[in-house]
């Protein structure tokens, strides 16, 4: 039994398979103009209409779309009231259509909570899916601190913490982009601060309850840069800032939740200065780093749960 999912989020288009143990996901990134910090929603949707086809195709190519008995899509950035995002109607539009012909059943879902269940097949941890336990979903446009428990054969995440304003990936990007490094900018800040030989302090954000902002970290940013620091020490601080404060927030919270295993999802979560801050204070759990960005294969992994 085969099911297929189709993800079309800000910036990446995918489509996967699932067959209950294993699968394939092929994705694209949407393309974003050299200095660009990122696409309106008209020009993302129209890249996804574009995209489709052919990541359909590299999963045919993979033999993962025989006998398929479902079909899902991620629907809605988040599953809560007012969650909206037009770009992913590309992927519900051809999800639908493809359930309708092939006569099987459409499941929507959301971004999010495909990003939770690609990182806990990934890590092997399926079963965390089917108890309650707290998760980070590190992203370009989310940073937030959930509370997940299961719903049915799906999940609910309810937030209990995070960012006040930016998000951790707004930040790292904004700072990629005025280092000079093309959208986004994840990977290459991470290779860019590791080779800083003297890292300087983080920036002391302020942590309030679980919640805490990051726009004055992105000031402090612009002004060393400003100052004529070097990048790569501008990179380390930025991201060692990052991640004292998703140390100090997640402390918080398995206070508050004791017992509780970390799961942690989201693009920003394959940083490596982050996973070996968690891992080593808090034992977390991440996603490989290749189903931590935007990907597909959660969506078809709760088609398979739901069918």
């Amino acid at each position: 039994m085969t099911t297929l999912g189709l993800d079309t989020s800000n910036y990446t288009t995918s489509a996967a398979f699932f067959d209950g143990r294993a699968g394939g996901n092929a994705g694209k990134l949407l393309e974003v103009n050299a200095g660009g910090l990122g696409l309106r929603q008209s020009e993302a949707l129209f890249q996804h209409v574009k995209a489709l086809p052919a990541r359909i195709a590299q999963l045919r190519e993979q033999g993962g779309l025989e006998k398929l008995a479902a079909v899902a899509a991620s629907t809605r950035p988040r599953a809560v009231e007012g969650s909206y995002m037009p770009c992913f109607l590309a992927g519900e539009s051809l999800g639908r259509s493809l359930a309708a012909v092939l006569d099987v059943p459409f499941f929507a879902v959301s971004h999010q909570q495909g990003h939770l269940a690609a990182a806990a097949w990934s890590a092997g941890r399926m079963e965390l899916l089917d108890a309650p336990f707290l998760a980070w979903h590190l992203s370009g446009g989310t940073t937030e601190l959930l509370y997940v428990e299961p719903e049915g054969r799906n999940v609910k995440a309810r937030r209990i913490g995070g960012t006040a304003d930016i998000s951790a990936g707004q930040l790292i990007d904004r700072t990629g982009v005025l280092l000079g490094i093309p959208f986004p900018a994840g990977k290459g800040l991470d290779e860019l601060s590791q080779s800083c030989q003297d890292r300087p302090k983080p920036f002391p954000v302020k942590l309030a309850g679980l919640e805490f902002s990051l726009s004055g970290m992105e000031n402090k940013a612009k002004e060393l840069h400003a100052k004529g620091e070097p990048p790569e020490r501008i990179a380390a601080f930025t991201l060692d800032t990052v991640a004292q404060i998703v140390r100090r927030a997640t402390v918080a919270a398995q206070d508050r939740y004791p017992g509780l295993p970390l799961l942690c999802s989201g693009g920003v979560a394959s940083n490596s200065r982050l996973r070996y801050i968690l891992t080593e204070f808090c034992q977390a759990i991440f996603a490989q780093s290749q189903y931590s960005t935007d990907n597909a294969m959660g969506v078809a992994i709760l088609a398979h749960r739901l069918l």
